[in-house]
């Protein structure tokens, strides 16, 4: 047996090979409250592996696609959620690299490590596995892993998965891919914002941006991703972070994450990126668009520096909106890029991460983010909190 490292055990030999009846929060169709049901959960097949989820959160993605905002993604039943911590309960065929016991956090962007994509250097893409909206069943077979018995029918149906991960029940199955094995110390509450808000942002300021000492920054948006970004901005020495949100309550805790300057949106009298151009002698080096609003997008790539400026587009935009820029003002020097997980490959770069702030090398501020922890069975609350602004991340524990 291997210990989850919060006072229980995990023990694969009972239940490998078998289904697992466990509790899950089914979203049964777009706009309602999920309902907490007992779903049957298959073996995990060839190249899988099924977690005993410790820890889960909520990120405005789930909020987005439990909403139903693009209708071309709708797929229902399912079990939504993709940031979470466990320990692997037992592996599939092929699985080499993990085996029960480990302690794992789940990724939407997953890393074969043998693909094309895994083998260049410029993307943190995955040809089999990387992170698609559209997928809603297992990449081995077509199929699903979780199913629950249909109230008016009686009869079993399957529940769909999402984002390749399914974090919203006691019990998921993974492609093997898409789980990183973390040191066996780390407090799992903890990890489990790597799985998505805290690798996304800081990675995003690291990795696509490359943020230098001394440069100055501003982020649109200051929810978990934004103020991912100002941190990761901080820990790279950004002179100034300029954060603007039109919840004037998120100014406090940018500050800790390293926000030198607020802009309320809302109570400006002239566009943000005149503000912003008046107040850095021109314009930000870098700036980070994390609402997926065009005319937030729009803001953010004008509050930039001619001749050098980048904007990193982060938000969730809905379709079929484009982008609200006209090709000419490219000429002016200024660029846009849009970013996936922090441009992170997640099974080779998360691990060192995480061993990095286990020996102290690296200070990230995990216990600022999380602003709420409640029970599993309190998801819906948790909801509504994100929805209403009241929270950045709500932990939830099985």
């Amino acid at each position: 047996m291997a210990s989850n490292g919060n006072g229980g055990f995990v023990n694969g030999a009972c239940t490998q090979g078998k289904p697992i009846k466990c509790k899950a929060a089914v979203a049964w169709g777009p706009g309602e409250p999920l309902v907490m049901e007992e779903v049957e959960l298959a073996p995990p097949g060839r190249l899988e592996v099924r977690v005993k989820l410790l820890f889960t959160s909520i990120c405005h993605t789930d909020l987005s696609f439990l909403k139903g905002e693009n209708e071309l993604q709708r797929k229902f039943p399912r079990v939504l959620g993709h940031e979470a911590a466990g320990v692997v309960e037992s592996v599939g065929e092929g699985v080499e690299d993990l085996a029960p016991g480990d302690h794992v956090v789940p990724i939407f962007n997953g890393e074969c490590g043998s693909c094309a994509y895994c083998d260049s250097g410029k993307t943190n893409l995955c040809g089999p596995y990387r992170v698609d909206p559209f997928k809603s069943t297992m990449t081995s077979d077509g199929g699903t892993r979780f199913s629950v018995v249909d109230r008016s029918s009686g009869d079993r149906r399957p529940v769909y998965h999402f984002l390749n991960t399914s974090t919203f029940a006691e019990y998921t199955v993974l492609d093997a891919a898409c789980a990183v094995k973390v040191h066996p110390e780390a407090p799992l509450e903890k990890m489990c914002l790597l799985s998505c808000g805290i690798s996304t942002g800081v990675g995003a300021a690291w990795n696509t941006a490359n943020v230098s000492a001394g440069s100055t920054v501003a982020v649109f948006g200051l929810g978990a991703v934004g103020l991912a970004v100002a941190e990761g901005a901080r820990l790279r020495g950004a002179a100034r972070i300029i954060g603007v949100d039109i919840n004037t309550g998120k100014f406090t805790k940018g500050k800790e994450m390293g926000i030198t300057d607020f802009i309320d949106s809302k109570a400006s009298d002239k566009p943000v990126h005149e503000v912003i151009r008046e107040m850095t002698d021109g314009g930000v080096d870098y700036s980070f668009e994390c609402t997926g609003i065009n005319g937030v997008l729009r803001e953010s790539f004008l509050s930039t520096h001619d001749g050098w400026g980048l904007t990193v587009v982060l938000g969730i935009h809905a379709t079929p909106k484009m982008l609200p820029l006209h090709p000419m003002e490219l000429f002016d020097g200024r660029r846009i890029t849009g970013c996936v997980f922090g441009d992170m490959k997640g099974k080779s770069q998360l691990p060192g991460i995480v061993d990095k702030c286990m020996n102290g090398e690296l200070k990230l501020n995990f216990d600022g983010f999380i602003t709420h922890r409640m029970p599993f069975s309190d998801i819906n609350e948790a909801i509504r909190l994100l929805e209403e602004g009241k929270s950045l991340r709500c932990v939830l524990h099985f």
